[in-house]
């Protein structure tokens, strides 16, 4: 049997089966379902037709029902009060359940087409006490804890083997015991990351900036962190890392991250990454980094070499755009085609500045990995 959590404004996404009969007799008469599809979001209805196996018919009708089910929840929650209601699912096809602490309030329910269900929790007591949690969980063996309408409780998920230590947590937090529940989590969540040149990742308490996509991870500037050190958001390992004489390294990342050929232009978008050919001296050149975002300029020569504080680096590229310190690593762009990461230089993108930048192709040689093309 599926179920669907009705909170506040917001209605999740139902079963392939959910809401079927209002599904029908809505599908049958629509007309033209391209152009109703077309009044919601880019994509989504094709990712409802290809995740949820729904035609697109089926995928509209489904999208309108549950705006019809969601507007009477929220008539719902409004006229009965945050100390009466107490959350809503939907249940089976297109069953809407509304918790409610008075049960006087079964007939208003009843009255709006719902089930009404009598429990003890308001849910504005239950999201209060899950506020007082957020302290006291914060350091503790919990992967995650939210308010469970149907069961109406705050469902706590911890490592195996520390039920006792949390429960302890909570009562130190004047949560009543009988408003939770402990779950044994069967693994800890992590996060998902697409790697993406010009995005920010961090090494221990410092930030810089991805270079580009490569095979099982990215290029940076190797001053950003030495061979072994590692990385989060992406997380990673460097496994080559050249400073000074060089400004190259390689950050190898794990399999729940994807490095994507591509670079982030903040602006809402991302340049593709095509291929690597070195552009001449006076071409137009642009530069992502987490700090000051994307900068342009032009190739003012090839082969320089810097003398920075910790020794000089040779053969990098010299231009007329500008950075700042957490920029570093990050992609120089001709068109599509990678040139380098960002080494250093000087000046800023207030007043301007000159950087340089270590070519992509040698990184790629020294790692023995392949840049990600699109």
């Amino acid at each position: 049997m599926s179920r669907t959590s009705l909170r506040g404004l917001a209605v999740a996404t139902a079963t392939v089966g959910l809401f079927a009969g209002t599904i029908n007799a809505v599908a049958a008469a629509q007309p033209d379902t391209e152009a109703a599809a077309a009044q919601y979001a880019p994509g989504m209805v094709a990712a409802m037709e290809r995740d949820l196996n729904l035609s697109t018919a089926e995928a509209v009708a489904q999208i309108k029902a549950q705006e019809a089910l969601a507007g009477t929840q929220r008539s719902l929650e409004r006229s009965l009060g945050a100390s009466s209601y107490a959350g809503a699912w939907v249940e089976g096809t297109d069953e809407l359940h509304v918790a409610v602490t008075d049960a006087a309030d079964a007939a208003a329910v009843r009255a709006a087409g719902a089930t009404p269900v009598t429990v003890k929790n308001s849910l504005a007591a239950l999201d209060t006490w899950t506020a007082d949690l957020d302290g006291a969980l914060s350091e503790s063996d919990v992967t995650s804890y939210y308010v469970d309408v149907e069961t109406n409780e705050i469902v706590i998920d911890v490592v195996r083997g520390a039920k006792a230590d949390v429960a302890a947590a909570v009562a130190e937090a004047g949560v009543p015991a009988s408003a939770v529940s402990l779950s044994t989590a069967a693994e800890r969540p992590k996060t998902l990351i697409n790697v993406v040149g010009g995005n920010a990742y961090f090494i221990g308490g410092s930030r810089c900036s991805v270079g580009f996509a490569a095979t099982g991870g990215f290029v940076t500037a190797g001053h950003c962190g030495s061979r072994g050190a590692a990385t989060s958001q992406p997380s990673g390992t460097f496994q080559v890392s050249s400073f000074p004489g060089n400004d190259y390294a390689y950050v190898n990342t794990g399999s729940d991250d994807t490095p994507i050929a591509s670079v982030n232009n903040y602006s809402g978008g991302t340049v593709a990454v095509s291929g690597s050919s070195a552009a001449a001296v006076g071409a137009t050149v642009c530069r992502s980094g987490s700090t000051t975002g994307w900068h342009c300029g032009t190739i003012q020569a090839l082969n320089a070499t810097v003398n920075y504080s910790q020794g000089s680096v040779t053969g990098l590229i010299r231009t007329s755009v500008c950075a700042e310190p957490g920029d570093s690593g990050g992609s120089l762009l001709a068109g599509t085609q990678a040139q380098g990461m960002t080494s250093g230089g000087s000046g800023n993108c207030s007043s301007g500045g000159t950087t340089y930048f270590q070519p992509v192709g040698e990184a790629l040689s020294a790692a023995g990995v392949s840049l990600l093309t699109r």
